[in-house]
């Protein structure tokens, strides 16, 4: 009898044991579960004849729960069946006015709104590879993006007509036929469609249009944001859909969730997270044009939203609103997104209530990723052996100045250590590939890293620096080309940044290095915008970089702009900043330099700056 009590109170200490010795644990095992579950069911997809794709996983759901919400839109609500129904008509119209046919591409131009999905399922219905459009871009960006996808037809939103007509010319000369979602279009070149999709059949389509359907098939280009110059069209194919879209489903995500999305539907996050992530569970989404702080808790609060995205800044924005007294009235228990930084991670939650924050690392096109599971705040995920074994990674030592990787005298690159910043990168193997780029194999052979190990792998090249610490954490530290070096040491551009916001009157801050002549490497220089009514303090912003970062990344130079470049997915521009450097004869923006002397910034003349340039002032 003792032996039986012993042992019932032995297995009733256990979860507390685990959690003193590994707190961990338990989080750990959930997540290795719901990724084991994944893998097995896209595997079980994978050897499926023909192979079955999201657009099934849809209209399967769609049979089974044909009235249930799919999309909520500006007082509007969308089933899965009328989305359905409308994407058919979508397929059959551009079947009959187009000629579209299985293996055509198709760029759409579109705006977040719920046109966008059944056009998107139109055209998947077709078997056709949609290119999804910035509707941000214009003019030689648009162009550039349009033609490196290899698209035969452009189909637009009736607002971006005049972006439209603006490339009219080159389009027309490349023989691309345009299409126009409205009702009447006068242009030369540009067919209006709206009546030709009211008119078509609602009909489902025969599954022979797609049946050459494979899992390393092209489902869509995303295009990245475009920071370091023109932007690059990223093959997605459709395995590459569902690892995606699992991303809901890890996070803990159920079909009973209700998920908001205001992140641009031509980005991986909003798109292949939020909208696919939804038809993936089977849950609702409540779709916006543009992200707005001020309307972000009513729309939960109205739709009852369970699940919310962001990215970038966003968190920081909505602890910027005002505070209410009914800022814990909502019912979002889970937000996945990433770059977040730690002390708004803390201030949004409490400020905001117990949200399960759930910061991923990923690139639309690599081959690695990271998420968060437990919570830990700062950090976007967690070693674990089943991870690297089915996806092989590694950090490895980086060279900052030269912007290369550090190489032994055989040409093998060296691990990062624990705790040290190194590269991600990650092996490109069967079940983790890289297909790269449409169009442009140049860039494609950029991001792959040969001899890394031995001689002949081949590792994706992920441009970030990460760290992991001794619990197995894994933290990003900066993007290689942000970060820069100066008196031969390295300085993390977020760091800084985040040392700035500390600063009463600093809004925002992007820190980027620029060279100055008769100087080796970079020196830090960060384009702010100011809080409301306020002057840009001199004294406590120095008082703030001294206290907090050591003389080398301190940064010398200081841009007041009315508000920072951002892409449209609030990543920082910095090409521009960088090329334009501190000329106060060239910007006409206000100038500061820190002048280590009087222990302020001072504003930056003429004469500081030829002195500058001349070496009499020591930097």
């Amino acid at each position: 009898m003792m032996v039986w009590v012993t042992l019932l109170a032995g297995l009733a200490l256990l979860p507390l044991l685990l959690k003193l010795l590994s707190p961990y644990f338990l989080q750990d095992l959930v997540y290795i579960w719901r990724a084991v579950g994944f893998g097995v069911r896209l595997e079980l997809y994978k050897r499926r004849t023909p192979f079955y794709s999201i657009l099934d996983r849809f209209l399967d759901f769609t049979r089974r729960n044909p009235h249930k919400p799919f999309i909520h839109f500006e007082g509007n609500t969308y089933s899965y069946s009328d989305v359905d129904r409308r994407s058919n008509k979508v397929a059959n119209a551009l079947r009959m006015v187009a000629g579209l046919k299985e293996g055509d591409t198709v760029a759409m131009f579109l705006g977040n709104e719920p046109c966008f999905a059944w056009v998107w399922l139109g055209l998947a219905k077709l078997g056709c590879t949609a290119a999804l459009l910035n509707f941000n871009i214009r003019s030689r960006s648009l162009l550039h993006c349009f033609s490196c996808c290899g698209a035969s037809v452009l189909i637009a939103a009736e607002d971006l007509r005049g972006a439209v007509e603006e490339i009219l010319p080159a389009l027309k000369e490349k023989g691309i036929s345009v299409y126009l979602l409205s009702d009447e279009c006068s242009t030369d070149g540009i067919q209006s469609i709206s009546q030709a999709i009211q008119l078509a059949s609602d009909e489902p389509l025969s599954l022979s249009l797609r049946s050459n359907l494979k899992a390393r098939s092209t489902a869509f280009y995303i295009y990245t944001s475009g920071t370091t110059g023109l932007p690059k069209a990223a093959v997605v194919t459709q395995e590459r859909v569902w690892a995606g879209s699992f991303v809901q489903g890890v996070s803990g995500v159920t079909a009973e969730d209700v998920f908001y999305i205001n992140l641009p539907l031509y980005h991986s996050a909003g798109f292949m997270i939020g909208l696919i992530g939804c038809i993936e569970r089977g849950n609702t989404a409540v779709l916006r044009r543009k992200f707005s702080a001020s309307q972000f808790w009513d729309d939960c609060r109205k739709y009852d939203v369970t699940v919310m995205q962001y990215i970038g800044e966003t968190m920081r924005y909505l602890c910027n609103t005002p505070k209410k007294d009914n800022d814990r009235d909502h019912k979002v228990k889970i937000a996945i997104g990433n770059g977040v930084r730690a002390d708004v991670w803390k201030e949004f939650l409490k400020r905001f209530g117990n949200i399960y924050v759930r910061e991923l690392y990923a690139a639309t096109e690599g081959n690695i990723g990271f998420i968060n599971y437990t919570t830990k705040v700062g950090v976007v995920g967690r070693v674990n052996v089943l991870h690297k074994k089915l996806f092989p990674y590694a950090l490895i030592k980086f060279d900052i100045e030269k912007e290369e990787p550090v190489r032994t005298a055989d040409g093998l690159c060296v691990p990062a250590a624990q705790g040290e910043a190194g590269l991600l990168v990650g092996r490109i193997t069967k079940k983790s590939p890289f297909v790269g780029y449409a169009g442009n194999e140049q860039q494609t052979e950029k991001k792959r890293l040969r001899d890394v190990f031995v001689k002949g792998d081949i590792y994706f090249n992920s441009g970030d620096l990460l760290k992991i610490d001794h619990e197995n954490f894994v933290y990003f530290q900066d993007r290689v080309g942000d970060t820069f070096r100066w008196k031969g040491e390295n300085v993390a551009t977020t760091e800084v940044a985040d040392i700035l916001s500390m600063v009463d009157c600093i809004e925002e801050a992007n820190v980027y290095g620029v060279t100055v002549k008769g100087h080796e490497g970079r020196i830090g220089m960060a384009a702010v915008t100011l809080k409301e009514g306020n002057e840009f303090d001199c004294v406590d912003t120095c008082k703030v970089v001294a206290n907090y970062l050591p003389v080398y990344a301190r940064p010398r130079f200081i841009r007041i702009q009315e508000s920072l470049e951002l892409t449209g997915t609030f990543k920082m521009k910095k090409v521009k900043l960088v090329e334009e450097g501190f000329d106060p004869a060239l910007i006409q923006d206000p100038l500061y330099f820190l002048d280590l002397n009087q222990k302020k910034y001072v504003s930056l003349t003429l004469d500081i700056y030829n002195s500058l340039l001349a070496g009499d002032i020591k930097l």
